[in-house]
């Protein structure tokens, strides 16, 4: 496979009659943010960024410190599938976000994922991420969702009518270079999932992103809907992104030990202890909205209780079964994330509990196989089972108050997602709901 350097993405462009370059990048939230440049540009782009205003993105700078720069990745060059048109092409890069001096930019999400990727790399460790990111098709984003199937997990046609969408999905995926495992119905009524064949976790937050803007993209052009909202539909499971992880140390699996009965190595179980220990703390970046908060409740395969196990997927974090000779497939399964999230802020947070508990050498409990949504509290109580926050605001609470998360989003990217999270907190709880009219008006 050729280099993707500069000089392999200016013969791309020529070769391929591309006519406009998008230069993506996220604000704090994770909204996908771009402006495009012409052929003529690239090579200045490329040499020293390009300028922008970034008083206008959430979370980026003030309006008297606002120059910001664009400097595009040439290793994340592809040519946008659904917008060839005529024989030309678009295509995109992500960009690293730089001051006016091309120091880095602290309020850059991809930059703030780079440096905690730099402290696994300084243990000689590679962070690899596979992400099940799940979403809805509706007919359409306004009004009451009308679903478009009640199909159910693993079913087919006639039921499962979304098929052609997720087909044309993994094609404009794979045309862009992204390796897809499989696809299939979810649980719940038009819910859908698309696995990502897990990589590095800078290459798969980008990816992350892109999947997110095809999804939507190949929805539009057959006339429906995609969301990733975790929570759309009452009384429905809600759509998460378990986060598969693991640690390398060159092609060896840091997290796997034959000699160990869970076949984990003792870093393996340092990480985990770590995701446990911290989960609390990383709730508001890895679920960000009010609504993530209607997905996390008991009885909807939602991951609330603070525990590991191996078959039980009512426990936060799943270790797979071993199976012989596939050592390199020993990794953990992170539930509560869902696919609203920030991916570069979600994977920095996740790495530095893990690399926390491996720094601490925090001890792992046992794990808990019996189904928890079935405990009583006093049960839960009994064995140690803390929960995850149950609201918006409970979850600002703690990250507020989590030296952790903010030496991995740094003071800048922290300070402005947590006042962020605070406003739209206010705006939720003081808002007058259909549901408090039609309960309370009538007998109060």
């Amino acid at each position: 496979m050729a280099k993707m350097d500069k000089e392999y993405v200016l013969k791309e462009v020529r070769d391929k009659n591309v006519k406009f370059i998008r230069m993506w990048f996220t604000d704090v939230l994770g909204f996908l943010k771009s402006f495009s440049i012409s052929p003529d540009e690239l090579e200045g782009a490329f040499d020293e960024g390009m300028g922008f205003d970034g008083s206008s993105i959430e979370g980026f700078a003030r309006i008297e410190e606002s120059d910001m720069v664009a400097k595009p990745d040439p290793s994340t060059f592809v040519i946008l599938p659904w917008r060839a048109s005529g024989g030309t092409n678009v295509a995109r890069m992500f960009c690293d976000i730089l001051k006016p001096d091309g120091t880095p930019y602290e309020g850059d999400p991809r930059y703030a994922l780079k440096r905690n990727l730099k402290k696994a790399a300084d243990l000689g460790m590679t962070y690899y991420v596979g992400p099940e990111l799940e979403f809805f098709y509706f007919k359409s984003a306004t009004g009451k969702p009308e679903i478009l199937d009640v199909g159910g997990y693993f079913d087919l046609t006639p039921l499962d009518v979304a098929s052609d969408l997720r087909r044309d999905t993994i094609f404009a995926l794979e045309d862009m270079g992204i390796k897809v495992e499989y696809s299939h119905h979810e649980v719940a009524p038009s819910q859908h999932e698309i696995d990502l064949r897990y990589t590095d976790g800078l290459k798969m937050a980008d990816i992350a992103m892109t999947y997110r803007l095809t999804v939507k993209e190949v929805a539009m052009k057959h006339g429906v809907y995609a969301t990733f909202m975790p929570k759309p539909l009452f009384g429905q499971n809600g759509s998460g992104m378990h986060c598969h992880q693991s640690l390398f140390k060159g092609s060896e699996n840091a997290f796997f030990s034959s000699s160990d009965k869970y076949y984990l190595s003792e870093m393996g179980k340092h990480y985990i202890a770590g995701l446990l220990t911290h989960a609390k703390e990383l709730s508001l970046v890895v679920a960000q909205w009010v609504n993530s908060y209607k997905r996390l409740v008991p009885g909807y395969e939602a991951p609330v209780y603070i525990s590991w196990a191996r078959r039980n997927r009512s426990a936060l974090i799943r270790v797979p079964m071993y199976k012989p000779g596939k050592s390199q497939a020993t990794r953990l399964e992170f539930r509560c994330p869902d696919p609203a999230c920030n991916p570069y802020l979600t994977f920095a947070v996740m790495l530095a509990a893990g690399l926390k508990g491996i720094e601490k050498k925090y001890k792992l409990p046992e794990p808990v196989e019996e189904d928890i949504f079935e405990m009583t509290e006093a049960e839960r109580a009994e064995k140690g089972i803390d929960s995850l926050p149950g609201s918006l605001g409970e979850a600002i609470a703690v990250t507020e108050k989590s030296d952790l998360v903010r030496e991995a989003l740094g003071d800048h990217i922290f300070n402005k997602f947590i006042s962020n999270k605070k406003i739209e907190w206010d705006r939720y709880r003081t808002h007058v709901s259909l549901y408090e009219q039609e309960k309370y008006l009538p007998v109060l």
